[in-house]
């Protein structure tokens, strides 16, 4: 197992302008806030930072600014998934090539695919980068769900395999992962936990932008021994994420909402066909934000540089 890669890992968002292009200064203070929270890494151009709506020119440059940004302060894991191989391919060799620590990728989508087509992607993807290769399991999108059967298979022919992000239903799986020495990050920050119990080494997920502070402490508790403070911690971030989420609108507009509220920037809104919130929702998200406490946190030194 690959203990490099574990604690909490943002899974972090892609601000946009207001013409809806990447806001390369607003992510740099996203990417520094939550360094400063001390978080472990970031899960970079994921589900949360709406990669499959970014072209792949844009997906390269997000993996230049969180290398530049991070500076090797912690672990980037920059997914390069994509519908054909030689597209996750290319971009695993230049995420390799700028500096991040491993790549993440989606098995291939839309299509079904034998389990053969899903494990020959994977070594031709991770042979391009030849970095630790984790493998985003998150079957509601893409139709498929690794299974630990197939893991095997991937795991007997792909020498890069260091781990997933387990965001499958099947919540058991976690045990079984971990049991063939991967590195599972569960991808249910509700669940972090019950997931750290059964043999997860950390939590990647969106909720995770905004209020970083909340899970680094599941983690400290958890590492400490102490399960009576990181289960009040656990259900500290669960009902945060619950009383935020109940403002309405989607997930991206949601988890951008948020952090504009707290750093006091404007990370912009949900790529189309994403919808920003509404102005109602976007007073009722404000409000929630400020009588949980959440408003206007910087860095160590109450700025974001």
């Amino acid at each position: 197992m690959n203990n490099e890669f574990q604690g909490v890992f943002p899974a972090v968002i892609t601000p946009m302008t207001q013409e809806g292009t990447l806001n390369e200064e607003v992510f740099r203070k996203v990417i520094e806030f939550n360094i400063q929270a001390g978080v472990h890494g970031f899960w970079v151009a994921g589900g949360t930072g709406e990669s499959v709506l970014l072209d792949d020119e844009e997906n390269n440059r997000i993996a230049e600014i969180v290398a530049d940004q991070n500076r090797g302060r912690v672990k980037n894991i920059m997914h390069v998934g994509a519908p054909t191989t030689a597209r996750a391919a290319k971009m695993a060799e230049h995420a390799a090539r700028v500096g991040v620590e491993a790549i993440c990728c989606v098995p291939p989508f839309f299509y079904g695919r034998t389990d053969d087509e899903i494990v020959e992607h994977y070594r031709i993807v991770a042979a391009a980068a030849d970095l630790p290769l984790f493998i985003y399991n998150l079957p509601h999108a893409t139709g498929v769900e690794i299974t630990p059967a197939l893991m095997q298979k991937i795991q007997d022919r792909v020498p890069q395999l260091a781990g997933l992000k387990h965001s499958a239903p099947t919540f058991s799986n976690v045990r079984a992962f971990a049991k063939m020495g991967l590195s599972c990050l569960i991808g249910n920050c509700r669940l972090m936990l019950p997931a750290l119990t059964l043999g997860a080494i950390g939590c990647v997920d969106g909720p995770l932008n905004m209020a970083p502070e909340l899970w680094i402490e599941i983690w400290n508790a958890y590492q400490d021994e102490d399960l009576k403070r990181a289960e009040a911690a656990q259900d500290r971030a669960w009902e945060i994420v619950n009383i935020i989420s109940s403002c309405g609108g989607g997930f991206h507009a949601i988890i951008k909402a948020a952090l504009s509220e707290r750093l006091g920037i404007d990370c912009g809104s949900p790529r189309p066909p994403g919808s920003p919130l509404t102005a109602e929702q976007r007073m009722a998200l404000s409000k929630r934000v400020e009588e949980l406490g959440l408003t206007k946190i910087g860095g160590k030194n109450g700025k974001i540089n």
